[in-house]
């Protein structure tokens, strides 16, 4: 049986559960099924046992540090690791070396984690699934001829394999929420500005986020709690309070607002039936836990896909046009020509983009007036299968993950049942900005009244 983070930490506590057994137990595990789902790049099994006998000297001497303390976890291979290669899963930065952790490494490092390596990505994270670059792309759990969505793609498939307990994401676009959406886990992207993205190698700067991929909404409150808080060294870090994601958890939904966005996959993107099926059993099911349903109407999911991706595309390309100059033939295809095209984007395009930004997000928060929280979809459908896609195709087809990147509020994506083939499918839970705690515990509810979670991919036995 592969423990939840909660279930681990009680273990440990007891002292029936050794942090170095565990993280051997779970490395070996990952070694196993790399072949198959190639979530990882690169293992640290010499860190990872330091991190572990360390974890159990505290264990034995009564010191824990928290739930963390001896939890296996992997890190998304955009998080700069001090001494261990962060690649961005590119050959235009295979050499690189950081000198230091990424704030949210540290973080983690510092409540007890044991690192089991580094994950795989879309090149980065915006350019996959590629078959061109130094590592192939992660593969589904649940099929291992499927996609995992991305650009967390490898923390996905690791999660979801059971091969780390939690693990890191970044989200863009919907990076965290893709990933758990089809790989059947729990992800979040808290609001923008409240965990610090420093050491995170970036993609757009207003708009990416740092966050949890685990089995369960429990554990990614456990995993995000240490990542809050404001940083000096982030421009975009939130001068507020370190919030209590966890004391609240488990008071459940009575008296909550959730308002559908039904249009979003019912007529402007309609989902597949498998993933309507899903959303319907979230809103009947809080809605049996004493929680109001309602319907909310915002604008079409064209306009904020279209604003969405001029944005990414636009300040993507600033972070890229250096080394697009020197190495060119260095990056994969798919990155290359996204990036290329975005080259073409003037600054009115940009400044328009903003400004209807700006009125995109006056309009949702007027909409959550009378609502606590939304709910629509995680992805259109279930794990489609791991071809070569066409270059452009996460421009064509509707994302629904993309609108909370934009008005950076927060979002989770729950599992919601399973479609065609047994696929895991996804439903997302979007609160108020900084009201990450009540969309934790609204997700965790759902979560404690189904038996999604019992349920896991067969090559994870």
């Amino acid at each position: 049986m592969i423990p939840t983070i909660a279930e681990a930490a009680a273990l440990i506590a007891a002292k029936k559960l050794s942090p170095v057994e565990l993280m051997k137990d779970r490395l070996a595990k990952a070694e196993a099924l790399n072949p198959q789902i190639h979530a990882f790049i690169r293992f640290t099994p010499e860190l990872a046992l330091e991190q572990a006998k360390a974890a159990e000297a505290r264990q034995m001497a009564g010191t824990l540090k928290g739930p963390l303390d001896g939890i296996p976890i992997g890190h998304k291979d955009i998080y700069e690791t001090a001494g261990i290669p962060t690649t961005a899963h590119s050959r235009v930065l295979i050499d690189h070396v950081p000198l230091k952790d990424a704030a949210a490494v540290r973080a983690w490092a510092e409540a007890g984690t044991v690192t089991l390596g580094k994950l795989a990505t879309h090149e980065f994270a915006w350019g996959g699934p590629s078959f061109d670059l130094p590592w192939p792309p992660a593969h589904n759990p649940w099929d291992t001829k499927r996609f995992t969505a991305g650009s967390s793609s490898g923390t996905g498939a690791a999660v979801a394999a059971g091969v780390i307990l939690g693990g890191t994401g970044s989200d863009t676009g919907g990076s965290i929420r893709g990933p758990a959406a089809l790989c059947g886990t729990a992800g979040i992207k808290p609001t923008y500005g409240l965990c610090s993205r420093v050491g995170v190698l970036p993609l757009s700067q207003s708009l990416d986020t740092v966050g949890p991929l685990a089995w369960t909404v429990e554990d990614c409150a456990l995993l995000l709690h240490p990542l809050t808080g404001h940083d000096p060294a982030d421009p975009s870090s939130a001068n507020r309070p370190k919030p209590d994601l966890l004391s609240g958890l488990k008071d459940g939904v009575k008296g909550l607002r959730i308002g559908v966005i039904r249009h979003f996959h019912e007529t402007d993107a309609p989902v597949s039936p498998g993933v309507a099926a899903g959303i319907a059993d979230v809103a009947k099911t809080l809605e049996g836990l004493g929680a109001t349903v309602t319907e909310v109407t915002l604008p079409p999911i064209q306009d904020f896909n279209a604003v969405g991706w001029i944005i990414l595309a636009a300040d993507a390309f600033a972070v890229h046009e250096s080394w697009l100059r020197t190495k060119y033939r260095d990056y994969g295809e798919f990155l290359r020509e996204r990036l290329v095209l975005a080259s073409t984007l003037t600054a009115s395009d940009y400044l328009q983009a903003q400004r209807r930004r700006r009125e995109l997000c006056d309009i949702v928060a007027k909409a959550m007036e009378d609502c606590d929280l939304l709910l629509t979809a995680a992805a259109l459908s279930e794990a489609p299968l791991i071809t070569v896609p066409g270059k452009w195709t996460s421009f064509e087809a509707p994302n629904f993950t993309n609108p909370f990147n934009i008005t950076g509020q927060p979002a989770l994506t729950v599992c919601a049942g399973f479609g065609e083939h047994g696929l895991p499918v996804g439903a997302q839970l979007i609160g108020r900005p900084f009201e990450d705690a009540t969309v934790l515990r609204a997700g965790h509810a759902y979560e404690q009244a189904t038996g999604w979670r019992s349920r896991r991919p067969a090559i994870a036995a």
